[in-house]
């Protein structure tokens, strides 16, 4: 029972949360949050071990509501598709997890609740203001290697997730400001390179500290009644302005469906169908028809699906900030026993790299079918994850390496795709050359844009890369989950497709294999001498390639990206 001051306390509390800030507040205090984020990410990226996090930005930092768990700031230098799946991953553990803790951090990587895959490790830690939990602070970072059967996690022969490392539901890592020492011991336990993961763990540890500190500062400066209705008012700010959009859309269903090469195990497509519906202020993505569950590592967690449209709907409304409220106008019909909603035990390992790109790219295809103006040709759409692992003769350590490559975006209104750039999901940048060539024991043979693999169009498609690695020196073992085979990137609006992604493994004796299913495979031999070739899809071309002025068109074969014999694959290397 209440006593009357505290009903008066509660009252007073109640009326102060109802009053709206002011305008120039409500902005000072959004650009504050978003700092607590980019200062997270930052720390992030200076002190991890792994060059995907430090160097490739394969991470995010995010700040989240307290009691809801809802996105409030995302760092800018951070991977969209874990924004939408940390928001998932807080809900869970708020559902889950009967007490938190000030001094608590939580760790998870489940990713039928979290998203995304194994490899993907993420933690939050709540933030308490005055003996209140107020908010959480949450980050992702990729780990190169979680265990699991292959060196990497990405093992495309995969039937179950014990086969893709360490399943780690949400747990407490640290609680009230106590390590718990046999998870963490565990956890190591069961990785190829655990002094790397332990540096990896502190660099998001150390971010998490630097938010909760960050935190603090801004409920100092600002008081907490106007921070919690501040971030109240953001939300629905955000709802409306998402709802004023979707009213300027044409009512009706439009449809479109894309496919996936194959699931590592059988050669059968994979298709994603996509009906959506544009109805007065809402919409409502309806993915019913896709393929159902496949036996290899392509199945998708439901939130890894809707975290793929809410990127799509951002590309397609660039202005509107990533706030929980964005998305509150969006309904999903995700048929269970489907690829796109991914239960235990399916492995799930290219869900993040591969699929949630398909899903973007459908849904960019119904958004084309309201007007091309809303939407981009398609991109490469595939992260083309190569990993390898073996043993350094030179120093005796142990090492797993992860590659993905860019490749070309597609083709727009305003003008040409991007080349060798990143995925459409992603901010991740492919680490420099030179750090894989100092930390690991491969050269880089070549590294550059594949010639003329963007599809033509008034705006042709970006192009994709070529990269060719040789092992200098030991045995390796390498795994490979990719697509965009057997149908390169489309255009529209009468543009023309970009090429395929090509993989071939050279053999030192002068010897070539390619994997059966073209883009997936896994327990690879490598030795000495050995090279990967890997060539990404060009992107699609936007609008009928006649109506290309000669300038542009000039320009290409000025600097060599659209003439000449298109390169052999398997024989780039500089001898």
């Amino acid at each position: 029972m209440t006593t009357a001051p505290e009903q008066i306390e509660k009252a007073t509390e109640w009326a102060q949360l109802s009053t709206k800030p002011d305008p120039a507040t409500l902005a000072v205090l959004r650009g504050a949050l978003r700092s607590v984020a980019n200062e997270m990410d930052t720390v992030l990226k200076l002190t991890a071990f792994s060059p995907v996090i430090a160097e490739g930005t394969d991470r995010a930092s995010g700040v989240y509501a307290g009691e809801r768990g809802g996105v409030v700031a995302q760092g800018e230098d951070g991977m969209p598709l874990f924004i939408g799946n940390m928001q998932f991953t807080v809900m869970h553990v708020l559902d889950t997890v009967s007490e938190i803790n000030d001094g608590d951090v939580l760790i998870a990587n489940d990713p039928y609740e979290c998203g995304t895959h194994l490899m993907d490790m993420k933690l939050l830690a709540p933030f308490f203001w005055k003996g209140r939990r107020e908010m959480f602070v949450a980050n992702t970072g990729h780990w190169p290697d979680v265990g699991g059967a292959v060196p990497g996690g990405f093992s495309a022969r995969a039937t179950e997730v014990y086969q893709e490392g360490v399943r780690i539901p949400p747990l407490k890592l640290y609680d009230r400001g106590a390590l718990n020492r046999p998870l963490l011991d565990l956890m190591m336990a069961n990785m190829r390179v655990p002094e790397e993961r332990r540096g990896d763990l502190e660099a998001q540890l150390n971010a998490l500290n630097r938010g909760l500190s960050r935190l603090s500062d801004v409920y100092a400066k600002f008081g907490r009644n106007t921070v919690q209705s501040g971030v109240v008012e953001l939300a629905d700010r955000c709802e409306r302005a998402m709802r004023e959009n979707i009213l300027g859309l044409p009512d009706g269903v439009y449809r479109f469906e894309d496919f996936l090469d194959n699931d590592g195990i059988t050669p059968t497509r994979l298709t994603i169908r996509l009906a959506l519906t544009v109805a007065g202020d809402g919409l409502t993505f309806d993915f019913t028809g896709s393929s159902p569950a496949c036996r290899g590592p392509l199945n998708c967690p439901a939130t890894n699906t809707q975290t793929a449209t809410y990127i799509a709907l951002k590309h397609i409304f660039p202005e509107l900030p990533v706030n929980e409220g964005t998305f509150r106008p969006v309904e999903f019909i995700i048929p269970k026993g489907s690829f796109l909603d991914a239960r235990f035990p399916r492995p799930v390992s290219g869900s993040a790299a591969e699929v949630s790109q398909r899903v973007i790219d459908v849904c960019f295809g119904a958004f084309a079918s309201i007007s091309p103006k809303l939407a981009y040709a398609q991109a490469y759409s595939t992260s083309s994850n190569l990993t390898i692992g073996g043993e350094d003769p030179a120093s005796g350590r142990r090492y797993v390496v992860y590659i993905y490559l860019g490749g070309g975006l597609g083709g727009h209104i305003l003008g040409d795709g991007l080349s060798n750039a990143t995925a459409v999901h992603s901010t991740a940048r492919v680490p420099p050359m030179e750090v894989i060539e100092r930390k690991y024991p491969f050269r880089i043979r070549h590294y550059g844009l594949r010639e003329n693999s963007a599809g033509e169009g008034t705006f042709r498609g970006g192009f994709g890369s070529i990269l060719e690695m040789e092992l200098l020196r030991g045995e390796a073992t390498a795994a490979l989950v990719a697509d965009r085979s057997t149908q390169g990137p489309r255009g529209i609006n009468g543009g023309g497709d970009g090429w395929p992604s090509v993989y071939t493994f050279l053999r030192h004796d002068g010897s070539v294999y390619t994997p059966p299913l073209l883009n997936k495979d896994q327990d690879v031999p490598l030795e000495a001498g050995d090279r990967v070739v890997m060539e990404t899809p060009g992107g699609g071309g936007y609008g009928p390639p006649a109506a290309r002025t000669k300038t542009a068109i000039a320009t290409d074969i000025a600097n060599s990206l659209c003439e000449g014999v298109p390169p052999v694959s398997g024989r780039l290397g500089r001898e």
